[in-house]
């Protein structure tokens, strides 16, 4: 393989408090639903000025120890199921290494500007088709009034869960059903690849654990904690290994992230199932905006677009960090509201 050549980044105090603070509400938005801190977190450090595979192999470094912290907490309320963790981990170890593989192949091709490219259309397909999905699932479940009602897996969970395949049927505690292996690996595949794109395998992780698998929310969110936990950990090596990881901005951005996951994962006690699935749906159809400003930007630097003037190229760039911010100050408010209403009620019920 090519040697990568990378540049870091300067760090000055104002950049250390802006990466600290944007770890908090990362770390408690992901200990909340089990993945959304660090897809904002990858832009975030882009517009730094953060190369995007340096992006992403400094949030991965960052995130596999924070998962840990907070699978381990979530654990204690019994939310985890780390058979299906581990099992999903696995396969989505292999599907990081590949998508890794797939990044630096990219990366020597054609520069940062094509890396963040390949980056932010990523970010963008994904955010379309996940979030508009949860979404909207949450919002059918608030208009059907059915909010208080336990879950029911999906018609195609129930079908995965009906089928029998010899030799490869597992039992997982959060489906309470035997189901194959066979099923779990593209599925744990496809989290690897997605997560060694835009360092958030959860997007695809949490929502086919619900719709494909038949998990609860609550369980199915703490799970992805061990999955990242599990491919984050193989997947910074190997980024580690061709000098992608900066190590400054992963340990100012995890300082950050370990008080906020904690506060998000006791959050996950006091709140509604569809709740989590409203946040997750809300952040990522507000980050989708953020990311397709900056499309053009990254085409116009490739040539593969008319040049776009100065002005007009960081009137794009200042919108889509505003954007962003605002997605993860939503993401927080809900997170808060939602924590704070919930407990409320339980103490209220308990006295």
């Amino acid at each position: 393989m090519h040697e990568i050549s990378v540049n870091f980044i300067n760090l000055d105090t104002i950049n250390i408090i802006y990466l600290f603070m944007i770890g908090f509400v990362g770390g408690l938005v992901s200990g909340f639903i089990g993945s959304g801190g660090a897809f904002v977190l990858t832009p975030g450090m882009m517009s730094l000025g953060v190369p995007g595979l340096v992006a992403v192999a400094s949030n991965m470094c960052h995130k596999f120890p924070k998962a840990l912290v907070g699978a381990i907490k979530r654990a204690r309320y019994g939310q985890v199921d780390v058979k299906l963790g581990l099992i999903m981990g696995i396969s989505a170890e292999a599907g990081m290494l590949y998508g890794a593989q797939i990044q630096e192949n990219i990366k020597n091709s054609f520069g940062d500007a094509g890396s963040n490219l390949y980056i932010s259309v990523s970010f963008v397909v994904i955010l379309a088709l996940v979030g508009s999905f949860v979404f909207l699932d949450a919002w059918k479940v608030y208009k059907s009034e059915t909010i208080d009602e336990e879950e029911k897996p999906t018609r195609l969970a129930c079908w995965v869960q009906s089928v029998n395949i010899p030799g490869t049927m597992v039992y997982f505690k959060s489906l309470r059903a035997r189901v194959s292996v066979l099923f779990t690996i593209p599925l744990g595949f496809a989290t690897g690849m997605l997560a060694a794109t835009i360092a958030v395998g959860g997007f695809i992780g949490v929502p086919s654990m619900i719709y494909v698998l038949g998990a609860p929310s609550l369980m199915a969110s703490a799970t992805e904690l061990v999955i990242a936990f599990v491919m984050g950990l193989g997947g910074s090596f190997k980024y580690a290994l061709h000098g992608l990881v900066d190590i400054r901005l992963a340990m100012i951005i995890l300082a950050g992230s370990l008080f906020g996951i904690q506060l998000g994962a006791m959050g996950t006690t006091y709140v509604k199932p569809f709740i989590i699935k409203v946040v997750m749906g809300l952040i990522m159809v507000i980050v989708l905006f953020s990311r397709v400003l900056m499309v053009p930007v990254y085409m116009s630097q490739l040539g593969l677009i008319p040049t776009i003037p100065e002005d007009m190229m960081n009137l794009l760039k200042n919108t889509s960090f505003v954007i962003m911010i605002v997605a993860l100050a939503t993401g927080a408010f809900i997170v808060l509201k939602s924590m704070w209403q919930g407990y409320r009620t339980a103490t209220k019920g308990g006295m």
